[in-house]
């Protein structure tokens, strides 16, 4: 498979709106905004959000309309790394190619920022989120919600932090990597696919893509920190196998790995059939995932 090129232009629309949503001003108490934005306001692919952006305007709607909820997205995966890298969890010092939170703020004040941009991620959907049909609004916080909490990120996290060490089979593996990486980014194509209006059919096939993608980018993951190099990741490789972290390299080896996050990819692509409209977008966002070195 070639090198794919990333939506780039996808990309720098949320960062343009995310500095639109926090601007560096004097806010009260200075502290905790500094934190916020060093994390939130430092480069990244921004996956989550431009993947509701591409879902969104596959069906047809346009970008600004679901703008708000795609960043509200990036706050929570954001908080999520802030907290990731604490030295209570993966002990990170570098992300994107800049020390982490904690590292220039305290642990304290990373552990505030991360809550914080938890909270302003519900505070963006519920205050700047415009729609149609308020319900939707309620689909789309119990979309966020589900994903973030004990049934989704976190249980994953958690299951991943007693595992570290511990022998363990296929089937819980594949229970941490779809609930720690994987519900995140369903829920980011599932809640372009609502915010959009899409029907039953169409929402099912999203949600079939968005479930092979999340296996494929977590995958790749793995695979990137035991190959990759740390000018491209922006952090020291090798810290699953230092924190002894189940990974898909490490129960199934390289070779296998890679098979799995292109078998994963190939299926993504076919969920798309299932979507009646021009979905190439999001069939090579499919392909850069596995394609990526970082």
């Amino acid at each position: 498979m070639t090198q794919v090129r990333y939506p780039d232009d996808k990309r720098l629309l949320v960062e343009k709106a995310l500095q639109d949503f926090f601007p560096p001003k004097d806010n009260y108490p200075e502290l905790i905004y500094k934190a916020m934005r060093h994390s939130l306001i430092s480069g990244g692919k921004r996956f989550r959000p431009v993947l509701t952006l591409l879902v969104a305007e596959t069906i047809g709607n346009e970008l600004i309309d679901v703008m708000p909820t795609a960043c509200a997205i990036e706050c929570v995966h954001t908080y999520s790394l802030i907290h990731d890298d604490l030295p209570i969890i993966d002990d990170d010092e570098m992300r994107r190619g800049k020390p982490t939170c904690h590292v220039l703020f305290g642990e304290d004040i990373a552990v505030l920022a991360g809550d914080a941009l938890f909270a302003e991620a519900f505070y963006l959907i519920a205050n700047k989120q415009v729609v149609d049909d308020p319900a939707k609004i309620v689909k789309v916080v119990d979309e966020l919600s589900n994903a973030s909490g004990p049934k989704g990120m976190v249980g994953g996290q958690v299951l991943d932090i007693i595992s570290a060490g511990k022998k363990v089979n296929l089937d819980t593996l594949k229970f941490i990597h779809s609930h720690k990486t994987g519900m995140l980014i369903s829920a980011s194509c599932r809640i372009g696919a609502i915010l959009g209006g899409a029907s039953k059919e169409e929402l099912t096939a999203f949600s079939n893509y968005a479930e092979h993608l999340g296996l494929a980018f977590q995958v790749t993951d793995d695979i990137l920190d035991v190959v990759g190099e740390e000018i491209s990741l922006g952090k020291k490789p090798g810290s699953d196998e230092r924190m002894q972290k189940a990974t898909y390299p490490s129960i199934l080896g390289l070779k296998r790995s890679k098979e799995i996050a292109e078998e994963a990819v190939k299926n993504a692509k076919i969920a798309l059939q299932d979507v009646k409209k021009d979905t190439s977008s999001l069939a090579n966002l499919a392909d850069f995932v596995y394609c990526r070195n970082k």
